[in-house]
């Protein structure tokens, strides 16, 4: 390397930066063309796109034939936000050229950035076709259908790229990590795990062992899950989100103090994390403390009204312990925030049954009616309506019932006393 660069950067890297500048721009001036280069890169790599571009469009035009400074050039365009124009440079190069399907990639992702997804995708095949071994571009199509949400699609790439051994260390990314994700994806978790440990082996980081630790939990290996959570914690204490997975992982392994301990924790770094509360409401209806329970219940509710499955949980606890007062002033507050669920409304023609407002149990249960039908709820509804006379809704509710469950003998006979009563 040229001794006057070498020693511009080393100002830099020693926080002398505006002696090492000076030092660059009087060597763009002159240095020969290898050094130029080496300048524009050196400019690129510190964000200073609008000093590199001139370097690299002189160069063009010295050498039209090299495809690659035509690249560099539509990168730095890309940075500064002249998309059309980096698309504009890309079309120049020829197919023959070496750095096509490099170009073909860039073009990829600047239309994967405008959205348009399929003019990306039909660029990185192209750029497949002319380089079929090459692994930057196997790992570009991986990537790009795992960014897309298309797994199974992504995993055959990510192979590829895993078998050729290609890929440096210095890699940014490790490909067997990413093959886990998907494979985890698509629920093909024994193979995700494999690759998580290979790729855990190579390079930690806090998403790859959260991943992990998630697969493992839905494995029902909580022994792997609980090991790669507490590691994730260790290298992460605020990566928040792992709390209550690791809770749900410890319960699983019947840690049930652990858990709480852990959830605990949680909360103190995210008290606004409403599945903290959820978890640790399941906690505690395991241990027997119901009433615990509802109090974390209710604390997630108010952060987070639109969490059906703790609404719902609470609301089952209410009706459980015959808590119905409690059950409709909950299902106020919720409408009052805008939150509906059908089943809510079957939750509250129980309560409103209970609570003896029988025309507004029906009306509830009307609408519960109008979006699900299991034999419970008709059960509940028809009952509701024959005890405010209404023998037509009732006893039809009790027949599709009773279609439904041939087995059941005591609606047979209701049915039967009905109408040998007309």
């Amino acid at each position: 390397m040229n001794r006057q660069l070498q020693s511009a950067i080393n100002m830099i890297e020693e926080g002398n930066h505006e002696a090492g500048l000076n030092s660059l721009e009087e060597l763009s001036k002159n240095g020969d063309d290898e050094v130029k280069r080496s300048i524009s890169e050196l400019y690129y790599d510190l964000g200073l796109i609008d000093r590199a571009l001139p370097l690299i469009e002189d160069l063009m035009f010295q050498y039209p034939d090299h495809g690659e400074l035509f690249v560099f050039a539509a990168e730095c365009y890309s940075e500064l936000g002249k998309e059309e124009d980096a698309i504009d440079m890309l079309s120049e190069i020829r197919v023959s050229d070496p750095a096509y399907s490099q170009a073909q990639m860039l073009l990829a992702d600047i239309y994967q950035s405008q959205g348009l997804e399929e003019v990306a995708e039909q660029k990185l095949l192209v750029a497949e076709k002319y380089s079929p071994d090459e692994p930057i571009i196997q790992y570009g199509l991986g990537e790009f259908y795992l960014s897309r949400g298309d797994y199974q699609r992504s995993i055959p790439y990510f192979k590829k790229v895993i078998h050729q051994h290609r890929l440096t260390d210095d890699f940014p990314v490790v490909p067997e990590l990413r093959l886990a994700e998907a494979f985890s994806a698509t629920g093909q978790f024994e193979d995700a795990l494999e690759y998580y440990k290979k790729g855990i082996e190579k390079r930690e980081d806090p998403d790859s062992l959260f991943g992990y630790a998630y697969t493992a939990l839905q494995m029902e290996d909580y022994e792997t899950s609980i090991k790669q959570f507490k590691r994730l914690k260790e290298l992460d204490p605020d990566f928040t989100t792992l709390y209550p997975y690791l809770a749900k992982a410890l319960q699983g392994n019947n840690q049930f103090e652990q858990a709480i301990d852990t959830l605990e924790a949680g909360l103190l770094k995210d008290e606004y994390n409403d599945e903290l509360y959820m978890e640790m409401a399941k906690a505690h209806f395991r241990k027997g403390s119901g009433e615990k329970a509802k109090e974390f219940l209710e604390k997630g509710i108010a952060i987070n009204p639109s969490n059906t499955a703790a609404v719902k949980e609470l609301l089952l606890y209410f009706h459980q312990s015959e808590q119905y007062e409690e059950s409709l002033e909950l299902l106020s507050f919720l409408s009052d925030f805008g939150e509906y669920d059908p089943v809510f409304e079957r939750f509250k023609g129980k309560a409103l049954y209970e609570t003896d407002d029988l025309e507004g149990a029906v009306e509830a249960y009307r609408e519960a009616l109008s979006h699900m039908e299991d034999g419970d709820l008709m059960e509940e509804a028809a009952n509701a309506f024959l005890e405010i006379g209404n023998k037509k809704e009732g006893v039809t509710l009790l027949e599709k019932l009773l279609e439904s469950q041939p087995h059941r003998f005591d609606i047979e006979e209701r049915l039967s006393n009905w109408k040998g009563n007309e």
